[in-house]
Formats: C-alpha cells, structure tokens, sequence
C-alpha cells in the first residue's frame, strides 16, 4: 500500500503576523513563488546549477576580495594604534575615521551589489499631522545629528545595508572579534561586544556603554551612530528596555 503525503501549509493564528507583510521587502512575484518556496520546473533547476558552478563563485570571489580590502584600509587606520577599554576603535577620530566611514559604505554597497541587491528602493514616511518639534538648533549653525537607530532585523542584509547607509556601530557577539578579518573591521565600526551567556549585572554595563555612545554620537561627528535591533535577541530587548 502506498500513500501520498500532502504539505498543508500551517494555520496562521489571529495573534501571528502574515508572513508576507512581516517579510515584504522579500515577497517575490516570479516563478520561485511568493516567498521563494514554489516548486521549479526542470528548467529552472538546471540554470541554478549553471549559476551555482559559475556567477557562485564569482560573487564569493567578489565578496572576499572586498573584505580584504576593507581590512587592509583598517589595519592603516589603526596603525600604531590600540582599542580603548571596550576593545574597539570607536574613538578614532579625523581623517582616521573618515577613511573608515567611507571604506565603510562603500563595502557595504559593494557587498549588496556582489550578492544581487544592484538597486534599493527607499520609502520615507511623512508624518504631516504631527507638529513639529521644538529644537535649540540655530539657523546657519551644523544641524544636529541622531545617536542612535533602532531598526527591524530579518536578515543578514539587514546588517550590510545599515553598513551602506549610515556605517553605525552595532552589539554584536564577543566572539565576533575574535572572527579573521571581519573582527577588526567590526571594532573599526565601534561595535559594542556582549556575551550573550552573561546574567543581568553584565548586560547592565553594557547597557551602559550603549547609553554612553548614543550621547557621544549624539554631540561629536566623528562617533558613530549606534544601531539597535530590539527584536533580535533577548539581551537586546533589555537594552532597548534600559535606553
């Protein structure tokens, strides 16, 4: 006797958000199906594996040559030079920080491009009802900066096109540090390092550290913004809580 099995997709609660209004930068409308899980035809499946075996390579090829050059531009800019206590170089300031910041955005363009995001339509929203706010700012003088940036977080190009925009620091895992390549790069960007296994007394100084950097971006040019995913982790929701 055989059987035939059939996928029913799974029930979405009243409570649970749509996935395809949670994840609509990544709704698809071609022949890989909404979400990009439609069955493909034979076809289909012989040019991925015409484009596994030739543009696969090409774009990691493209992607590591980028990384190397972004480390490259940040090892001369911390030449003769340590982190500060919080074991990054967030303290860089002048043409130090100013080579980072644009080797900074253009890798994280570069990156995009390389793994096929070639465009990146941007919608701002105008909130005409609101009055506006009121501000020390005095005419002809440097217009105030943000000190920080809260955003959602679905996907690794999350991290690369924040990295394109503004080059702001992010709280990221100790262990990324210690990661070749890609370690000195994130203290260059002033990521601000947490264990994820600490208990509350160490996320408290953490929190601290984040509260201390916003302040700092806030008033010198020169620090970078921070940016904050409160929906990623648990460490990060008690950050967001804290701030």
């Amino acid at each position: 006797m055989t059987s035939d099995t059939i996928a029913v997709p799974k029930p979405i609660g009243p409570n649970e958000p749509d996935p395809q209004e949670k994840y609509a930068p990544y709704v698809r409308h071609d022949s890989y199906g909404i979400m990009g899980r439609a069955p493909l035809p034979w076809t289909e499946k012989v040019l991925l594996g015409v484009a596994m075996l030739t543009l696969l390579p090409l774009r990691v090829a493209a992607a590591t040559t980028l990384v190397v050059l972004c480390y490259l531009t940040c090892r001369i800019c911390t030449a003769f030079l340590g982190p500060n206590e919080h074991g990054n170089y967030a303290h860089l300031e002048g043409w130090r920080r100013k080579v980072i910041m644009a080797s900074g955005r253009f890798t994280g363009r570069a990156l995009l491009f390389a793994f096929g995001f070639y465009w990146i339509d941007e919608t701002h929203r105008c909130h005409h009802h609101l009055p506006p706010l009121k501000s020390n700012h005095k005419a002809g003088s440097e217009e105030e900066r943000a000190g920080v940036i809260v955003s959602n977080h679905v996907s690794y190009t999350d991290v690369l096109y924040h990295m394109s925009s503004s080059c702001a620091s992010f709280v990221a895992k100790k262990s990324v540090a210690r990661l070749p390549l890609v370690g000195l790069i994130s203290k260059c960007l002033g990521c601000i390092y947490v264990e994820r296994e600490s208990k509350t007394p160490d996320l408290i100084g953490v929190s601290g550290v984040v509260n201390q950097r916003i302040q700092e971006a806030y008033k010198n040019k020169f620090s970078p913004m921070v940016i904050l995913f409160p929906g990623q982790t648990n460490s990060c929701k008690f950050f967001s809580h804290e701030i």
